[in-house]
């Protein structure tokens, strides 16, 4: 339960707590396995228009995270039906982990429609490791590099998976 509470606050819900956790670690998932599933399907059709679609879609949830269509879909689909409570706009981790998640998609995007394969297959291969420790093992590499970036290491240390929290 101490790596999903990690993962939780690590998206900045510094406020979880194992009771929490078991309704709010499932709900933060469901974006980045909805992501994960979609980026498969990019993988086989090779396609620079679709990763730019996902690209723009996921700096759309960075911009406007009240607006994010994979939260009100979990709200939607899961929370309502179960009585679970809301997903509620993404903290700053969570919406720096989503910027980088697009550019990586733009940047594979970019590379497909100048014909750059290999360039593009070196981007598909980062935002698959990134995704793989994210869905598998409940890293965030994006929230983590948010808390160094802005100078808390601190938090970003005491948020990894495998970290006996506080």
């Amino acid at each position: 339960m101490t790596a999903k509470v990690n993962f939780v606050r690590q998206q900045g819900f510094q406020d979880a707590s194992p009771d929490t956790c078991s309704y709010q670690y499932p709900a933060l998932m469901w974006q980045p396995r909805a992501v994960g599933i979609l980026v498969l399907i990019g993988l086989v059709l090779q396609a620079w228009v679709y990763f730019v679609v996902l690209s723009a879609i996921l700096w759309w949830n960075a911009a406007f995270p009240s607006l994010n269509p994979f939260d009100a879909l979990y709200n939607l689909l899961w929370a309502k039906p179960k009585a679970l409570p809301r997903l509620t706009p993404a903290p700053a981790p969570r919406r720096f982990a989503q910027a980088m998640a697009a550019t990586f998609m733009l940047a594979i995007g970019l590379s497909l429609w100048f014909d750059q394969a290999i360039l593009a297959w070196t981007f598909e291969a980062l935002l698959l490791v990134a995704l793989s420790a994210l869905i598998l093992g409940g890293f965030c590499l994006g929230s983590y590099l948010f808390w160094i970036f802005t100078r808390h290491a601190d938090v970003a240390n005491r948020t990894l998976p495998w970290s006996p929290g506080e």
